[in-house]
């Protein structure tokens, strides 16, 4: 191995380590901020129980809105969670498969879904487009396939 193969290889490692816990500290957000969506759940749950029960007891009935609309806003919250965990569970999986050096497809796919949160999801998409489309990262991450 020459000299400028060492180095670059050493530059590799420290690229794909960082892309690593880019994408460790973007899943932690991303699962923060889907638990929102809990909580959206949870009211419209509230909501179209208040809203139903005020229906059916005569209170205010033609005051209230339809007893759909807090359901509606549960079944939103609920999907909302669901998205963003999902995207929190692809991250992870994505930061642990840079640093495992395999699965390079997965990667570039959730890479270009993390271009879509701007700004710092866009750089981190851009930078692991960029890494993963070096030749050298390629012959890394096609060594640990055959192995």
């Amino acid at each position: 191995m020459t000299d400028l193969a060492f180095k670059q290889s050493i530059l590799d490692e420290e690229h794909l380590r960082l892309l690593s816990i880019g994408y460790y500290i973007s899943a932690g957000v991303s699962g923060f901020f889907s638990l929102f969506g809990l909580m959206y759940m949870f009211m419209g749950v509230m909501m179209g129980a208040v809203i139903s029960s005020a229906a059916k007891t005569g209170q205010h009935a033609d005051a209230m809105p339809p007893h759909m609309m807090g359901w509606m806003f549960g079944i939103f919250g609920g999907l909302f969670f669901l998205f963003g965990a999902g995207m929190a569970i692809a991250k992870f999986l994505t930061g642990k498969y840079l640093r495992q050096r395999r699965s390079r497809t997965f990667c570039q796919v959730i890479a270009g879904i993390t271009c879509l949160s701007i700004p710092f999801g866009t750089a981190l998409g851009v930078a692991t487009f960029m890494v993963l489309g070096k030749p050298s990262v390629q012959s890394l991450f096609n060594r640990s396939t055959a192995a």
